[in-house]
């Protein structure tokens, strides 16, 4: 299988909505009685793991089949960038799980005044490392979305399908709306203010 800057894009926008999902199922931090479970948070270490052996797979891929003259660099470049967030995510996540491992051990010391200290401390480490780990999903999706770009830049085409607005132009309608002789003119509208 040889690779071109389309096939590059394709796999890289794929990547980066794996990412996008991965950061979806991240739970919400802030919710002091709702800690997120265990077994959630190591599936969702599990599911980086594959993501960053993913990543490793592209670059290795492209690496080894790379053909004189290809554009391969990009992409391998791409993928290399994500895996830098990926570990931090899964590095955050690492932590949550610890923490959560040490408020399940400390359960029933949560009455005892140190106890219930270092519980509320472990409860503050999982909100920021699960904020911490949303940032580093994020910063991997918007890497690989520039990296697809960069790989294979959107046509002319879709370029200027993007610049066009889709928000009417008050006074300016466009010819092929623009109302007929026949046609009766629109009711004046009133705009008011708050």
């Amino acid at each position: 299988m040889t690779t071109n800057s389309l096939s590059d894009a394709l796999a890289i926008r794929a990547m980066a909505s794996s990412f996008d999902a991965q950061r979806g199922k991240l739970p919400v931090p802030g919710d002091p009685h709702r800690l997120p479970g265990s077994i959630v948070v190591a599936q969702q270490i599990s599911e980086l793991g594959k993501l960053i052996t993913e990543l490793g797979d592209e670059v290795l891929f492209r690496t080894v089949n790379k053909e004189a003259g290809s554009r391969t660099t990009p992409a391998v470049s791409g993928f290399s960038a994500a895996v830098r967030y990926a570990g931090e995510a899964a590095t955050a996540l690492g932590e949550v799980a610890q923490q959560l491992a040490f408020l399940e051990q400390t359960e029933h010391l949560h009455e005892e005044p140190d106890a219930r200290d270092a519980r509320e401390a472990a409860g503050l480490v999982i909100d920021d490392r699960l904020e911490t780990a949303d940032t580093a999903l994020r910063e991997a999706a918007d890497s690989l979305h520039a990296a697809s770009t960069t790989v294979s830049p959107p046509s002319s085409r879709l370029r200027a399908a993007l610049t066009r607005t889709t928000t009417p132009v008050y006074g300016a309608a466009p010819a092929s709306l623009a109302p007929s002789a026949s046609a009766p003119a629109p009711a004046a509208r009133t705009v008011r203010g708050r």
